[in-house]
């Protein structure tokens, strides 16, 4: 037991995290209502918060640049192997660009815990 908590808190057989949306094309200023998927690992887990970015890329520098972000605070315990849903929902602002060869969208989240290494995931989307 001692030993699969020690390799949790490095990150292996953490609890996961994955960001389900309805679909890969949004409008700009369209909320969006999708849910946190967490899976717990092969300790319990106290969560401490997830963070959720939308970053917007620009191809042609490589620059990475945070639009906004989405926080959900949270002192939940999940337990091994245990599965839970938390929703997610987020406007898009009006006045950023629309996808392109040159921009991208994607949804960095971040699953936070009490101890050991944070689990993230990344969503791509395309803003018409």
């Amino acid at each position: 037991m001692l030993l699969r908590k020690y390799m949790s808190l490095l990150g292996v057989g953490s609890a996961i995290i994955d960001l389900i949306l309805p679909k890969e094309t949004y409008r700009r200023g369209e909320l969006i209502n999708g849910h946190f998927y967490i899976k717990g690992g092969t300790i319990e887990q106290q969560l401490k918060r997830i963070d959720c970015d939308l970053v917007m890329l620009n191809q042609t520098t490589g620059q990475e640049k945070v639009i906004d972000t989405a926080t959900v605070l949270s002192s939940k315990l999940i337990n091994s192997d245990e599965s839970n849903s938390v929703s997610f929902t987020f406007k898009l602002p009006e006045t950023i660009p629309i996808s392109s060869e040159k921009i991208s969208y994607r949804f960095k989240t971040r699953l936070t815990f009490n101890e050991g290494i944070e689990s993230k995931d990344q969503d791509m989307i395309q803003v018409i």
